[in-house]
């Protein structure tokens, strides 16, 4: 579903996509040579995407199992990076000679990843004293807020607002770098096609590393409110200095920025502990794997989803393995314009002048004033999406159903999401009209009001069905 981006792409046609993947390249890499090393911890990284923490999330979480069959390929593919990635990682504990041996680099793994999970944990981290990672990334739900909140409350009072939903922190390893053209490569497909701007791990994809990221909630005056001597405050006094010194040397608390950066390293380690980020057990992933089936509602929600001339979901989000074989990431990690409503419960849109506009700013600074990136998003992964209690980047719809309708009906009936002044909706009202031309306009998005929407009722009830097949943790004989 990413046409429309006059002046970056070019038309790819829709059975093209459906059966293309991104490859797991760049952070895949990276990721599975961490996962290779011998990971084996629980929970998530930092990395509110400018939508400040939650004010209580539930830290518990129980770890779930790896899927071997699932994650096989990908791990034959990055295999040879596993020597040269984790070695530099890990480059702090080197022999006199400069090399390794393979016990020091799981080691060294082994202590970041564990001391990543403490981080994440820990509320001392933030500015109040009051905020952990887990405030905003609960682990029960996906690494993504437990409550309803469209945005969550964070800042040094506990009640500033950022402007975008906290994102789910599970299934980043195979997101490539942002690239403004994207090329399938070799394996995947033609290289030549250009899928327009496609990567990075945020709303907007301006960062591409799990530490870049980890440092803008830590950092944000609306979210942990934070700073480097406050985080080297905070792990000096924690239960874990010691081991903190033991992974990263007996110096390392003589600089705030060198703790501040080892923090960040530590955190983006424990991101790619693939048993909790990127399992992939879900009753989907068995239906692929022959080891169960999927009920009557669910199988024509997956047709309905695939399905060309309805929902045309899988355009965008991938649901078929990887020409490798590799699980789908239900993500091609593109960048596209669907014209969200404005959610005016939001504070910062209380000035009418103010636009979120993605890749083009104003979180963004790179791309700002190049008009073809305006109102473009990142498209999220939906593996576990059925646990998540708000929707799209504003946070603006709170149900699978509400999103689904809002996917079906946006141009047969834009009076059920847009203001109507005198009559006239007053159509994708958060986005200003000399960036329409950006707003993606594939199935459903190719409709006009008095046509028949894409779904109906029971349509959308049976796709919900399916991507309730999307959350991890489902075991054989459910």
């Amino acid at each position: 579903m990413r046409l429309g981006l006059t002046g970056i792409r070019k038309t790819v046609a829709p059975d093209a996509a459906l059966s293309r993947a991104r490859p797991a390249v760049n952070r895949g890499f990276r990721a599975i040579a961490f996962a290779f090393a011998g990971m084996a911890v629980s929970m998530s990284l930092a990395g509110c995407d400018a939508g400040a923490p939650a004010v209580a999330a539930d830290a518990g979480a129980s770890a779930a199992r790896a899927s071997v069959d699932s994650a096989a390929a990908v791990v034959r593919v990055a295999a040879h990076e596993v020597t040269h990635e984790v070695t530099q990682q890990a480059a702090h504990q080197a022999t006199p000679g400069g090399g390794q041996s393979r016990p020091q680099v799981y080691e060294s793994v082994r202590q970041m990843t564990a001391l990543g999970k403490q981080l994440f944990f820990d509320p001392s981290l933030s500015g109040s004293g009051k905020l952990a990672c887990a405030s905003c990334h609960s682990p029960d739900h996906a690494f993504s807020p437990a409550n309803s909140l469209s945005v969550q409350l964070g800042g040094g009072d506990m009640h500033r607002t950022g402007m975008r939903a906290a994102p789910t922190l599970k299934y980043l390893q195979s997101v490539p770098a942002f690239a403004e053209h994207y090329h399938e490569s070799d394996d995947e497909g033609d290289e030549s096609v250009d899928a327009g701007p496609t990567g990075g791990l945020t709303w907007d994809g301006r960062v591409d590393r799990g530490s870049d990221q980890a440092r803008i909630p830590l950092l944000s005056s609306f979210e942990m409110g934070s700073s480097p001597a406050t985080v080297t405050a905070a792990v000096k006094a924690a239960p874990y200095a010691g081991a903190f010194r033991a992974a990263f040397g007996e110096h390392i608390f003589d600089s705030d920025d060198a703790t501040f950066n080892a923090v960040l390293q530590a955190l983006e380690t424990f991101e790619q502990t693939p048993e909790v980020f990127y399992p992939y057990t879900s009753k989907y992933d068995a239906y692929l794997a022959g080891k169960t089936q999927l009920t009557k509602a669910e199988l024509h929600g997956l047709q309905l989803f695939n399905d060309e001339k309805k929902g045309n979901c899988a355009s965008c989000h991938i649901s078929q393995r990887t020409l490798d074989g590799a699980p789908p990431q239900f993500s091609d990690f593109g960048l596209i314009a669907i014209g969200v409503p404005r959610n005016r419960a939001l504070p910062v849109n209380r000035d009418p002048r103010f636009h979120d506009l993605g890749a083009c700013g104003p979180e963004r600074t790179d791309l700002k004033g190049r008009a073809e990136f305006c109102g473009i998003f990142r498209t999220p992964t939906l593996r576990n999406v059925a646990l998540k209690k708000s929707f799209f980047h504003n946070g603006i719809y709170h149900s699978l159903e509400q999103v689904l309708r809002f996917y079906a009906e946006r141009d047969t009936n834009p009076e059920k999401f847009y203001p109507v002044s005198k009559g006239k909706v007053q159509k994708f009202d958060d986005l200003p009209q000399r960036y329409w031309a950006n707003l993606n306009t594939e199935p459903p998005f190719d409709r006009k009001p008095g046509d028949k929407p894409a779904l109906n009722d029971a349509e959308i009830k049976d796709v919900v069905a399916f991507l309730n097949t999307l959350t991890d943790g489902y075991k054989t004989g459910n």
